[in-house]
């Protein structure tokens, strides 16, 4: 992939470490100490707290197990790059599913393009980064399923890619309940995501095997 000119627009949200940093020293010198790189821009990351990872945790665990019956791509987490040409940006989201008919590549340190969902667990100081930068520039990528997870507020925004290329809102059922196309038999309990303590490996493992995967 061609490296992009480094622009000059406006400042991204977060701590900035270092500008003008190329994507290729981005990667070597900042991507796995937590750092994300936008227009050129290098953004420390904070570090997160114990509620945000059991709720990673807690959906990685579901996602495996729902690959496990269903094994049509590969899940990543933090720190695995996303680069995308939109901004341009490499990212770090919480959680990143490719699909083996994704058109990007999948290297062993980077996914050159979209990946088919990103998750984001929503921080104190990641609000305005996820809700508003991350979701325009996952958007305009291309990410065709954006889920936002914000224990803080007790809520949860799936967003889906219409075919006009822009994001739709799509709300669990009465029960609580999401399900998506995307993964077809996967069933996620909204409300689950905000008890305590979360369900573990053998209680997760029980409930994918009970949903109608094909």
């Amino acid at each position: 992939m061609a490296e992009p000119a480094v622009a000059a627009p406006a400042r991204p949200v977060g701590r900035i470490v270092a500008e003008e940093v190329t994507f290729d020293d981005y990667l070597q010198h900042y991507a796995e100490d937590y750092h994300e790189w936008v227009r050129g821009y290098v953004i420390e990351m904070s570090p997160v707290a114990l509620r945000h990872e059991q709720i990673v945790d807690y959906l990685r665990m579901l996602l495996n197990a729902w690959l496990d019956r269903k094994p049509i791509g590969v899940l990543v987490g933090t720190p695995f790059v996303m680069r995308t040409d939109v901004a341009p940006s490499g990212r770090l989201p919480d959680l990143q599913l490719i699909l083996e008919t994704n058109p990007g590549e999948l290297t062993e340190t980077v996914m050159l393009g979209p990946a088919d969902l990103c998750v984001e667990v929503v921080s104190p100081e990641s609000v305005t980064r996820d809700y508003r930068e991350k979701l325009a520039e996952y958007e305009q990528a291309g990410v065709r399923e954006y889920w936002l997870i914000d224990p803080f507020r007790t809520q949860a925004r799936f967003h889906r890619l219409s075919d006009d290329g822009a994001y739709a809102r799509h709300e669990p059922d009465g029960n609580g309940t999401y399900t998506t196309p995307l993964l077809p038999g996967l069933v996620l309990s909204v409300p689950v995501l905000w008890v305590t303590p979360l369900p573990g490996f053998f209680a997760i493992a029980r409930a994918v095997e009970a949903m109608d995967i094909k």
